[in-house]
Order: C-alpha cells, then sequence, then structure tokens
C-alpha cells in the first residue's frame, strides 16, 4: 500500500465513491451538490440515459405480440370472365357453358377482423440491437461520472483560490499595520534627524504596492465567487460566508489508470459497438413469425349477371346476403431479403469501420492516461 498525500485541487476518477476519504465543510459539500443539479451538461446526459434507456425498451418489445383491428365497409362492383367445362343435360342432352361467358357483380361489403402477429426469429438483431444499447447507456453513465468528476473538481479548486485569496488579504493587513508603525517611527526620526526623507519615499512606495495588491486579490475574490454563483446558483452574500479548509487528500490505495472512467466509458462503447455489428449481420438470416386471425365477410344487397348463351338469354340472380362467419386463421410467416442493393453489407461495414475507431481511441486514452499518470 502507497500513501499519497494530494492537494485538494487534484481529483481523481471515480471521485464521488471516495467521498469519506475527502474532507469538506459542509458549506462546501452543499455548494458541490448545487453544482452537480445546475450543470446543463449532466442533465443532458441524464435526459440521453433515459431516452437510450427507452430505445432498448422499444428494440426488446419488439418480441410482444402486436394485435390489430380492422373494418371495411364499400360498395362492390367487378367485371369477370367465367369459363367452366361443357355440361350437357341428361334428357334433351343440350350442352351448357359452352364457351366462356362474361359476368358482372356489384353490391355492398363489409368486413372486419382482429389480427394477432408476434416476432419469433429475428436473426439475432433484436437481441444484439438490445445489448448494443445498454452497453452504451452503461458507457454514458461513465460519461456522467467524468463529468461529475470535472465540476467537484471546479468547485473545490474555486474554494482553495477563494480560500488562499482570504489569506493573502489577512497577510496585506497586517502588512499595512506594520508598515503604518513603520511610518510613524521614521516621521519621528526624520524630525529629529535621525533619517533623510528618501526613507519616508520608500514607505510610500510599498504602501502603494500594498494597495495594489490589496486591489487585485479583492478583485479576483469578486470573480471567483461570481464564478461560483453560476455554477451553482447560490446567491454572492452567502457565498461570501462559506467556510472552507484547504487540507490533503490522503488515498491509500495504488494509483492506476484501469479504473479511469474515461477508459470504462469506451470500453463499454467498444462492447457496444461490438453487439451493432452482430446486430446487422443478423439481417442477412430470415426472420420468423407466428400469425393468428379472425374476421367477419359480407356481402348483401348484390346483383350477379351472366349471359347464357344457348338459352340466349342474361341470368340475373340477386342476393340478400352471403356471411363468412367466423373464418379463422392461424400460421407461421417466414421474411426473407435475399438481395436489398448491398445495403446491408454497407451498414455492416459501417458498424464493423466504427468499431475500430472506438478500439482506436481506447488504445491511444489508455497510452495517455499511463503517461499522464507517469
Amino acid at each position: 500500500m502507497k500513501k499519497l498525500f494530494l492537494s485538494s485541487v487534484i481529483l481523481l476518477s471515480g471521485f464521488l465513491s471516495f467521498g469519506q476519504q475527502i474532507h469538506l465543510t459542509s458549506d462546501v459539500k452543499n455548494a458541490v451538490i448545487a453544482a452537480l443539479n445546475k450543470d446543463v451538461d449532466m442533465t443532458n446526459q441524464n435526459i440521453e440515459k433515459q431516452k437510450l434507456e427507452l430505445q432498448r425498451k422499444s428494440i426488446w418489445n419488439k418480441y410482444l405480440p402486436k394485435i390489430e383491428a380492422n373494418a371495411l365497409y364499400g360498395y362492390l362492383n367487378s367485371e369477370g370472365n367465367l369459363d367452366l367445362p361443357t355440361l350437357y343435360l341428361p334428357i334433351t342432352g343440350y350442352p351448357l357453358f359452352g364457351s366462356s361467358a362474361d359476368f358482372s357483380t356489384k353490391g355492398q361489403v363489409f368486413h372486419g377482423g382482429v389480427l394477432a402477429k408476434t416476432v419469433l426469429f429475428s436473426g439475432g438483431q433484436i437481441y444484439n440491437g438490445t445489448k448494443a444499447t445498454g452497453y452504451k447507456n452503461e458507457g454514458t453513465s461513465y460519461m456522467m461520472d467524468i463529468r461529475a468528476d470535472e465540476v467537484i473538481k471546479d468547485i473545490i479548486l474555486s474554494f482553495d483560490q477563494l480560500e488562499m485569496l482570504r489569506s493573502a488579504k489577512k497577510l496585506i493587513d497586517e502588512s499595512e499595520k506594520r508598515l503604518s508603525k513603520e511610518t510613524e517611527r521614521v516621521e519621528k526620526a526624520i524630525s529629529l534627524g535621525l533619517a533623510i526623507p528618501y526613507d519616508r519615499d520608500k514607505i510610500k512606495l510599498a504602501t502603494l504596492e500594498l494597495q495594489s495588491k490589496k486591489t487585485d486579490v479583492l478583485h479576483k475574490q469578486k470573480l471567483l465567487i461570481l464564478k461560483i454563483k453560476q455554477a451553482t446558483g447560490i446567491p454572492k452574500e452567502d457565498i461570501s460566508q462559506f467556510t472552507h479548509e484547504v487540507i490533503p487528500i490522503i488515498i491509500l490505495d495504488e494509483l492506476a489508470t484501469n479504473n479511469r472512467n474515461e477508459i470504462k466509458a469506451l470500453e463499454s462503447f467498444k462492447t457496444a459497438s461490438e453487439y451493432a455489428v452482430k446486430k446487422e449481420k443478423g439481417s442477412l438470416l430470415p426472420t420468423l413469425g407466428a400469425f393468428g386471425s379472425y374476421s367477419y365477410t359480407s356481402l348483401f344487397n348484390a346483383e350477379l349477371s351472366t349471359p347464357l348463351s344457348v338459352l340466349n338469354t342474361t341470368a340475373h340472380l340477386k342476393t340478400k346476403e352471403l356471411t363468412i362467419n367466423p373464418t379463422w386463421m392461424m400460421g407461421v410467416a417466414m421474411k426473407w431479403e435475399l438481395f436489398s442493393g448491398f445495403e446491408r453489407k454497407h451498414k455492416i461495414e459501417e458498424a464493423k469501420l466504427n468499431s475500430e475507431q472506438l478500439e482506436n481511441k481506447l488504445t491511444d486514452t489508455k497510452e495517455k492516461l499511463n503517461l499522464q499518470l507517469q
């Protein structure tokens, strides 16, 4: 085990996880919490996480059955041609249906039904899609931790600087008191002939330098208070009264880069990209589904007209109602897109390139963090 003493302005990855090792006053803790709640980047990242979770659920819900209800009412008018085998009457021997005959049909139609369908096999697209979205959400969580570390670091650094400026102001005030006493001594010495006016000029110069430094310190204090106010939303008057102690942070664990949130985030994004490649490859496989339907069909007030050439007349048939109810249908369907104009091929190649980019970025980040650690 190594014991490292670090200034409180240094922020390690995973800062929130060992908050008990970092001593902060209640005022600074409240300021940190307010800054985390107010930070726009963290808010947007949290919204992004919610969106990704909704996407994951939406993809997984494709396995749930879908139920559709439909109804249709309309007017039917159709013409066609009918050619039946010749039929001879048994007594007279007259031929019926000796040739093709035209016919026309018109009437009103009503159809209603319910259809349920579900996916049985998607080539792994649903499973791999949900895994990819889940790991992407995980990477976004690590990115939120990184941003939280940055916000906390900035707030603590600002209070450290503010506290040091307060100490500097106290030092300047004490110097002014000592300089004031020295001025009285020099004036008395000049009146007694023990000093020369040049000594008085040196004190005036020192006084002006102290006033300049004091003005600079007060200006920097105001700017820091404004910065903390913008980050936290806490009034300036309250920030001016906050207490803070600049003390070392004691880290008992060995420092390493493997547990850095930057590495964890990139590893999660890389895993997500690998599942994205598998998802796109799954589009090459067929999709299987099951379905079931119940329907009701009715044809009413219909007329059928067809000529009877043998009898040299036209037959007119009328139907009050022809109902088919119920009609049940259940089965399994398969859809297999054999060629899509290289669209799937390009999507697979694009997913592989995204995965390669993340791999390169992960390697580069590890090298830079190791260098930073050294």
